[in-house]
Parts: structure tokens; sequence; C-alpha cells
């Protein structure tokens, strides 16, 4: 049986992943503008608490990693943290948002409670130290070339620096060309070293699968979600919008907002029941 990690990561007081609530990362892939977050966040929020879950507002202050140059990327770092701030103050919840840069983290980590380390990166020692020298909870996503098992080095590297409050995202592993995969075995595996999240918008996604732009497969997003809560795990990450044909970044890959709700319904129910036999061994 595999030993499971026992340290939590704290993201506020009373928001901590890895107890017996399950914690939602959620919002648009990027800060379009303050009404859009609002209005995701404050239904998100809504939708959240009715069915159990903890709740982090998500969106990316900047597309570092688009696939063309000409994709949107950012509406500025200034702008766009000043929207994550007013989303959470007027919502009175936690924030996550992405950092490319160890110059970042600290003038990011004044504004939101959570830093998370995109998957490319997840090996960039620099990165990783300099966000857990702010004293955020760190938020690791596994790349998409990285062996489960190996993303203990990258939790060590966090936690040798003195910040306990580290987990890790799953997003799929490259397939080929323009596809992922996810490997349910990997959750489990990853959770002996720290919490565990599973993104479920990139998990769908196609990498450069539209040619200058990423493509996806939202009709998948369900069966991966029920799959991945049905292992137990702590957290889910998803991107969401009103329009997703509409949105600036990752559109095919987005919920609707309006499906929300049920999406959060269904994935409570398997989550619990998960949970109910996630200790549950054959050998």
């Amino acid at each position: 049986m595999m030993n499971r990690n026992t340290i939590p990561m704290k993201i506020t007081e009373k928001v901590i992943l890895g107890s017996e609530r399950p914690v939602l990362f959620s919002g648009p892939c990027a800060v379009e503008s303050y009404d859009i977050c609002i209005e995701i966040g404050t239904k998100v929020k809504a939708w959240a608490a009715e069915n159990g879950f903890d709740y982090v507002f998500k969106a990316s202050f900047d597309k570092a990693n688009r696939t063309s140059s000409g994709s949107f990327r950012s509406i500025g770092m200034d702008k766009s943290l000043e929207v994550l701030q007013r989303v959470g103050k007027a919502l009175e919840i936690p924030l996550v948002t992405d950092i490319h840069e160890s110059y970042q983290a600290a003038e990011v980590a004044e504004v939101v409670d959570v830093l998370q380390i995109p998957a490319f990166l997840c090996r960039q020692t620099d990165l990783l130290l300099a966000a857990a020298a702010t004293g955020k909870a760190v938020k690791i996503k596994r790349g998409q070339f990285m062996a489960p098992e190996d993303m203990q080095y990258a939790v060590k590297k966090v936690r040798e620096a003195g910040n306990d409050n580290v987990c890790l995202t799953e997003r799929g592993f490259s397939l080929g060309y323009h596809n992922l995969v996810v490997d349910m075995r990997g959750l489990p595996i990853m959770r002996q070293f720290a919490p565990v999240v599973f993104d479920i918008t990139h998990s769908v996604q196609q990498p450069g699968g539209q040619g200058g732009s990423s493509g996806g497969q939202r009709e998948f997003a369900p069966i991966l979600a029920r799959a991945a809560a049905a292992t137990g795990i702590d957290g889910f990450f998803i991107e969401t919008h009103p329009e997703p044909s509409k949105a600036l970044s990752d559109g095919p890959n987005l919920i609707p907002l309006h499906r929300m709700g049920d999406f959060l319904s269904m994935l409570k129910e398997s989550w619990t029941l998960g949970r109910k036999y996630q200790n549950f061994q054959v050998e």
C-alpha cells in the first residue's frame, strides 16, 4: 500500500488542500476583464458552496506560453493583478495565478494566495525557489514529459526552501503530437508526496492542435473528471467562461459557465464515493 503524504497545503486559515473537503480552483483561463471575472467568481462561489467545495478563484495574469506570438497574452500585468485583487476582496475568496519568471514571484504573491507553476516549468529550480520564498502556497503542475514519481523532487525543492505549503497538479501526458492522455495511476503515486489536484481543463487540451492555437475535446471533460474524482484526490482545477467560443484563451477546453453547477454536483458525488473506497486494497 502506498504511504499517503500527511502534509496538507494551507491556502488560508479556512481553506486547506488535503483535508476532508475538496478544493476547487476555478475561473477563466486568463484575466479578460473585471466584469467577466466577477461574474464567473460570483456564480462559481455559490455553486462550490452548494456542493461542499472550498473555492479558490483562478485566472492567469499573463499567458506567456501561447502557441503563436499572435495569440492573446494579457491585458497587462498591473491591470490583471488589480482585477484579481478586486475580485478577491469583493467575494472574500483566495486567489491563484501562474508565474513564469522568478522575478514575478514576490510581486504576484502580494496579491494572490497560491502561486501556480506551469507544467513546462516544473523543473525550473530558480522559479520553484522564488515561489517558495514568498511563503505563499505553491501549486506545481506535472510536466507532460515527467513521470509521476519524479515530481517528488519538485516538491522537495519547495520544502527544502522552508515552505511546506505545496501541492501537485495532474494535467495529462503527451501522447504523440497534439494529444494528451491521463494515466490515473499517476494520481495516487503523486499523492505519496503532496496533496494532488486534477486539472480537468488541460487534460482535454490538444496542444497546438489548431495550427497556431490549441484545440480541445471538451466532451471528454466529465469522463476524466469522474474518473479522477473516484481516486479520492484533494482538489480540482476547472476553467470556465460564459461564452467559451468567445474566450480569449483556451476556449475549446472551457466548461460553459451555465453548466458548472451541474458539473460540480456530478464531481462531488464521484469524489465522495472515491473517498469512501480510497483505502480499499486487493493485496
